[in-house]
């Protein structure tokens, strides 16, 4: 039985009242309960949580899923604060042991002290851009995808706990033009594609 970990990271504050992560943490949340095959914890950053809680509940998934919107250009901070919080728990109990490096040999392993090998995980976020301006020559992303620009540290943040990525996914001008129902049948296909295929 594979363990799913999914995390809400879509925050209410101000104009965002953080419906379209809450709808995609739902759909992830149905589709590995409808399957026996799967167990399945969840988090919803905008409810009180207790920090080892969270710890154990990294160390216990095979794979963890993160859905958050993004403002400017960064995590809501809301999540940035559970993140902090939790991997500072998370020291030497289930999420890093150190930085990877030895006193003997400073310069060199840095990244290396996780305690998460072995795990997976997979990102969603959700955007006012369209997909446009990371793709299109001269557009504001200068080519560079979501994965590789904006979100690289993200990325570093999950290496350096020892996980691995699964295929992120991206859902584009969530604001100005936003298509839910196709969003969400793209999703069932990404879901189905990397977990039951």
């Amino acid at each position: 039985m594979t363990k799913i970990f999914i995390i809400n990271g879509g925050q209410k504050f101000g104009h965002s009242g953080g419906r379209f992560n809450e709808t995609i943490s739902n759909e992830t949340f149905n589709f590995f309960k409808s399957n026996s095959d799967f167990e399945v914890k969840t988090t919803n950053i905008n409810d009180d949580y207790i920090p080892a809680t969270e710890v154990e509940k990294f160390a216990w998934a095979d794979v963890i899923i993160y859905h958050t919107p993004i403002w400017w250009f960064q995590l809501p901070h809301g999540f940035k604060k559970y993140i902090d919080v939790v991997f500072t728990e998370g020291h030497a109990k289930g999420i890093y042991k150190s930085d990877g490096r030895t006193a003997e040999n400073p310069t060199v392993n840095y990244g290396t002290g996780g305690m998460l090998h072995g795990k997976n995980y997979m990102l969603t976020t959700s955007w006012n851009a369209p997909k446009e301006a990371f793709t299109l020559p001269g557009e504001f992303f200068d080519q560079h995808s979501v994965d590789e620009g904006p979100l690289f540290g993200f990325h570093r943040m999950n290496a350096f706990t020892g996980m691995q990525p699964l295929q992120s996914i991206h859902f584009h001008d969530i604001e100005k033009n936003p298509d839910v129902e196709n969003d969400l049948k793209v999703y069932q296909n990404h879901l189905t594609q990397l977990f039951l295929n």
